[in-house]
């Protein structure tokens, strides 16, 4: 069991960055035990923190404190990109169904950069298939779906993703256009860090936001699945 989540502290950014700046083997392995205390631990932590919520959500999500189950690998895969930086400086934690096809699940998320942190929900990489039961559920019941966005209008979360440059129906409601004509989609609330890191209150703040997606996401998850 992990320890209480008590936030990132300086030091955590401070790993980060160094990382940036010395992107190898060596630097790496000399650090290994900051990577552990102020990225793993902290990490695992957090994905304590919420599960309690993200069971409540959805029994079926991974929930697992450990790297390659929630919490993200730090050693990246470049036998076929041409950045062969070993490491990733971004870390992060996700809460989905344990699937093959996960990609087109929704899925949680909480990541941190070295200056900053976002967090959020949606899609990794939805296929088309997803998307097509998704206009086809829009245009049979516009009011379903928007019952399950209703929290957009707060402004928390901003709507990311690649999408058509035309649109695909030019009478689409303006409240649903950009929904409509999205390839994939995730929504995600982005934040600077201040030089102190950031507070245990981060896991509040999580469970709070992950809550107000939860109606998103049930609708989500259970079009993944039709």
């Amino acid at each position: 069991m992990s320890p209480e989540f008590t936030g990132f502290s300086a030091q955590s950014f401070a790993f980060l960055r160094g990382l940036r700046a010395n992107n190898n083997k060596e630097w790496f392995v000399a650090h290994r035990d900051e990577y552990q205390l102020f990225i793993v631990q902290p990490l695992q932590a957090l994905v304590e923190s919420l599960t309690p919520l993200m069971l409540r959500i959805d029994p079926l999500l991974e929930v697992s404190p450990t790297v390659n189950k929630t919490i993200s690998r730090i050693n990246r895969d470049i036998r076929f990109a041409k950045d062969k930086s070993p490491y990733k400086t971004n870390q992060w934690l996700a809460f989905k169904r344990p699937s093959k096809e996960w990609q087109h699940h929704p899925a949680y998320f909480f990541e941190l950069s070295p200056e900053s942190y976002r967090f959020g929900m949606g899609f990794y990489c939805a296929d088309r298939a997803t998307m097509d039961r998704l206009r086809a559920d829009v245009d049979e019941n516009p009011q379903t779906f928007l019952q399950a966005i209703e929290f957009f209008a707060n402004g928390s979360f901003a709507l990311q993703g690649e999408r058509y440059k035309r649109p695909l129906k030019a009478d689409m409601p303006p409240a649903l256009q950009d929904w409509y004509n999205s390839k994939t989609f995730y929504l995600v609330s982005s934040y600077s860090v201040e030089s102190q890191g950031i507070p245990a209150t981060l896991a509040d703040e999580l469970a709070s936001a992950f809550d107000v997606l939860a109606p998103l996401y049930r609708y989500l998850s259970a079009l993944a699945q039709a």
